[in-house]
């Protein structure tokens, strides 16, 4: 196989298991590439995928990397709202509303490969009215609602008064979805700090506080829930439906 064939293979691969193309058999998927106006880009570690105030026609889906949703105030103040890993999609609420400038900038978190899908050709089923490509539609119709989903999961995270009400919310919900009390973060300190919307100091020093009363265990972006009012933690996965308990 070339070089050139290898490539389109493992994208292939790569999209079977992202939310736009779930259920679409590899064939169907290959098929579908030509007739969607996808293009891939490489971006450098740092380097703006999408800027603040653009207006976008394509989604984005991380083929390997990460990128990171951030929002600038006009003080120069970051907050981080998001981390789309490989497999995840990011842009497709402001690709579907035409015309709508972007309100956060997405970053590469490292050096990452990105394919875009051009949602208005996505949207509007091909002449040859394909199932799959209903299906795709389908698709994306139910990442848009999961997405609102975690909207609304941010604000449980940032609702509590205290960083440590903060820090708990954020690290019981991960458990949740990762169905494990062991599990890692996608943001460093300073991105979880912009995230909750807390001083990085204060952070550091309630994460330590919390260490030391036998709470949680951390190194750097991996975390464990130890206990919480003297009886150990156990993720509930009651709302996080398909995911094992540990």
């Amino acid at each position: 196989m070339s070089d050139i064939g290898q490539r389109r293979a493992d994208t292939v691969h790569t999209l079977e298991g992202t939310a736009p193309f779930r259920g679409i058999a590899p064939a169907e998927i290959s098929a579908m590439l030509g007739c969607l106006g996808v293009r891939e880009q490489t971006f450098q570690a740092g380097e703006i995928v999408y800027r603040m105030g653009d207006t976008v026609h394509a989604l984005g889906i991380v083929l390997t990397g990460g990128v990171r949703m951030e929002r600038t105030d006009p003080w120069g103040e970051t907050s981080v709202l998001g981390f789309a890993g490989t497999g995840d999609v990011f842009a497709e609420s402001y690709a579907c509303a035409a015309g709508t400038p972007l309100l956060v900038n997405v970053i590469a978190a490292e050096k990452t490969r990105v394919l875009f899908l051009d949602t208005v050709r996505a949207l509007r089923p091909c002449s040859s009215a394909c199932g799959y490509h209903a299906k795709l539609i389908a698709n994306l119709l139910a990442l848009s609602a999961q997405k609102n989903i975690q909207l609304s999961q941010r604000v449980f995270h940032t609702s509590p008064k205290s960083i440590r009400g903060k820090v708990l919310a954020y690290l019981s919900s991960e458990a949740a979805r990762n169905g494990s009390r062991r599990f890692s973060v996608p943001f460093n300190r300073q991105q979880l700090a912009d995230y909750l919307g807390v001083d990085r100091s204060a952070l550091s020093s309630e994460l330590s506080r919390m260490q030391r009363e036998g709470l949680i265990r951390t190194r750097r972006s991996d975390f464990e829930l130890l206990q919480a009012n003297g009886r150990t933690y156990r993720p509930s996965t009651s709302t996080v439906p398909g995911k094992p308990s540990s």
